[in-house]
């Protein structure tokens, strides 16, 4: 599953050492030497937190511009997490689980906001909760359709 669609994936194996993993139509085409089920989860592990890497640096920018806060970027790091898609650290460092590049962009960028809504506040209160509804009015459709897919996206 990579933003929300899910692909098969098509294991090959290659005579170089070199692994390469693309999405082509309809699978994730992975090549590699020793297609054996530990490489092959590795390769993929790597080319999820590659593109979320990117994809979440899009998005963050894309939430910002939308946001007019005139924050600067707030640094970003990936961290894979059971229980949580997220968090915000109060010097405002955002970590985001690189599992959640499997969800649709719109969660996504319901979480990066999430995220960003605690640079202003530091909880879950009502005021924080204004920020959420002022700025994505529908983000508890996005967080429910997240919620349901979290054991998809958790457990691949």
């Amino acid at each position: 599953m990579y933003l929300g669609r899910r692909y098969r994936l098509k294991v090959i194996a290659g005579e170089s050492a070199e692994v390469s993993v693309k999405l082509r139509g309809g699978h994730l085409e992975l090549r590699l030497a020793n297609p054996l089920r530990q490489m092959v989860r590795e390769a993929t592990k790597g080319w999820i937190r590659d593109r979320a890497r990117k994809v979440f640096a899009d998005r963050l920018d894309a939430v910002l511009a939308d946001l007019n806060w005139r924050l600067p970027a707030p640094t970003m790091r990936l961290q894979a997490m059971n229980a949580q898609w997220g968090s915000c650290s109060p010097s405002g460092r955002l970590t985001l689980n690189p599992w959640l590049v499997k969800a649709p962009r719109d969660c996504i960028d319901y979480v990066i906001l999430h995220e960003l809504c605690h640079l202003k506040e530091h909880n879950h209160s009502r005021r924080f909760y204004r920020l959420l509804d002022k700025n994505m009015p529908p983000w508890r459709s996005r967080k429910k359709r997240l919620d349901e897919l979290a054991e998809v996206i958790l457990n691949m």
